[in-house]
């Protein structure tokens, strides 16, 4: 009987070990809160560079070739009127979306109604003098040949043999564009560029037209001449209605996908 319950006890303790196991081979026990696997504790950074999820973003080949914005950085003065501000669109444009198209900065001083003649506070020149920053780098300084001048009938005036800033009459167009180019070389020390608008019917804004290649000559301006440009003018009437407010005025299609160009082909030289 004895030999029966030792046994029966010898049984039941080798039974018990083997369901334990051996405590030598159990190593430090996890931590409780160590649940997470690898995967799980991977940090997923979002921003301009990396915007997070991109794999369903189709691999590059290698042959695509970046695009390239030769003025990217620049700034660039806009001085101007009602075609600067962009009156029949709304207050915006070709200097807004040349900004986010070419990726520069851009400084938009434009007030609807107002000439080159130096007539009072509003004019381009008390503007130009009063309104715009004169420490601020500048890489270009571009000016419109105002409308206003040849509508209201403003006297021409006459190319001065000076280039001295005292000596230009504002009181005259050609004039007040030399003081305005004269100013911005002594302020900013950057290229001047003139833009004129497209073909309408007024004599004397073609005169201002042909007065800017004389200063040219002098001052070694740039020149944006819609006014005299054949493909410009070229369009048809059902293209024109689409691209003008009025003869003098754009649209925003206006301004993004007729004039925009020309702008950009401008100032990309000048880089």
């Amino acid at each position: 009987m004895k030999k029966l319950l030792l046994l029966i006890f010898c049984l039941l303790t080798a039974v018990t070990v083997a369901a334990c196991g051996n405590p030598a081979d159990t190593g430090p026990a996890a931590s409780s809160g160590d649940t997470t696997s690898k995967e799980d504790t991977s940090m997923k950074e979002t921003s301009s560079e990396n915007p997070g999820d991109t794999s369903s973003a189709p691999e590059s080949s290698g042959e695509d070739t970046p695009t390239v914005y030769p003025l990217r950085g620049k700034t660039l003065i806009f001085l101007g009127s009602s075609v600067t501000y962009g009156s029949a669109a709304g207050g915006t444009s070709f200097v807004e979306y040349l900004r986010v198209q070419e990726k520069c900065t851009t400084i938009k001083e434009a007030v609807s109604g107002t000439t080159l003649v130096d007539n009072g506070d509003s004019s381009y020149v008390q503007r130009m003098i009063k309104n715009l920053p004169k420490d601020r780098e500048v890489d270009h300084f571009i000016c419109q040949l105002s409308t206003n001048d040849a509508t209201q009938n403003k006297p021409l005036g006459r190319i001065s043999d000076s280039k001295d800033l005292a000596d230009f009459d504002t009181g005259t167009i050609i004039g007040a564009v030399e003081y305005i180019i004269c100013y911005a070389k002594e302020t900013w020390g950057c290229p001047v560029s003139f833009y004129t608008g497209t073909r309408f019917d007024n004599t004397l804004y073609g005169k201002m037209v042909d007065a800017l290649y004389d200063l040219k000559e002098k001052w070694d301006i740039g020149i944006i001449d819609l006014w005299n440009d054949e493909e410009m003018n070229g369009i048809s009437d059902e293209l024109y209605q689409k691209y003008m407010s009025d003869p003098i005025h754009p649209t925003a299609e206006g301004y993004r996908v007729w004039w925009l160009p020309k702008f950009v082909e401008h100032l990309e030289r000048y880089e």
